[in-house]
């Protein structure tokens, strides 16, 4: 059933790619796991799929601990600073950093595991009071003050848009973060190369890539639906 699900999910990835003129290897698919059982990754792990994305720091860490080395972890989820110390040398890339703060944190730990940190700068795009992400206006002041932080490295922004029942009304969400990304880059901070645009989940991911997304996460559409009664 899984290894359906993720070729299903495949298809449509690369159909996606397909209508905009992409080539496939230009999207990462992040299989989001979070609250999905060891058993179930190894499932999907074992068909190929080396991206996982988590939301909870605890559980990339327990999940790390036991499944194979060369997965890339991601975390999707917004980041406490005080949990900071236990990922910044299992995560690929944290995609959630909203603030100075929590960019300094990511930078003082870093420094201090001797490891480099790649971050994405979280954008509420669509401005919900319920979601975590800086506004679109705010971004580009915080990269200009964090980049010359050491041992972090500013590769691109996310987004989590509105779910929505037409996955086309978020399409001007996506747009607005890629043009965002056009407008940083023209800037020429150092060290800040905005290359990956994290947008685009299982309603909607579809409409992400068409209009540039680079990762897409998608958890039910591989694992099916969330049971947060057995979560960590």
């Amino acid at each position: 059933m899984l290894r359906q699900n993720l070729e299903e999910v495949e298809h449509k990835v690369q159909a996606a790619c397909d209508r905009a003129g992409r080539k496939r290897s230009e999207v990462t698919l992040i299989a989001v796991s979070k609250t999905k059982p060891v058993e179930m990754l190894q499932e999907i792990y074992d068909c190929g799929q080396l991206e996982f994305g988590e939301n909870k720091v605890q559980e990339l860490v327990d999940k790390y601990q036991v499944l194979p080395s060369d997965i890339h972890w991601h975390l999707i989820g917004h980041l406490q600073r005080n949990k900071v110390k236990y990922i910044v040398d299992k995560a690929c890339l944290i995609h959630s950093v909203d603030s100075v703060r929590l960019a300094k944190t990511i930078s003082d730990e870093a420094v201090k595991k001797q490891c480099q940190v790649s971050i994405l700068i979280e954008v509420n795009v669509a401005e919900e009071e319920s979601k975590f992400g800086v506004s679109v206006e705010e971004a580009l002041p915080l990269i200009e003050e964090i980049s010359g932080y050491p041992n972090i490295h500013i590769e691109g922004l996310m987004t989590i848009a509105p779910f929505v029942e037409c996955p086309e009304d978020n399409r001007a969400v996506f747009r607005k973060l890629r043009q965002l990304s056009v407008d940083i880059n023209a800037k020429n901070i150092n060290n800040v190369n905005v290359h990956i645009l994290s947008m685009g989940m299982t309603n909607d991911y579809e409409v992400a890539i068409e209009e540039g997304a680079t990762m897409v996460r998608v958890g039910t559409g591989i694992f099916g639906a969330r049971n947060y009664g057995t979560a960590q």
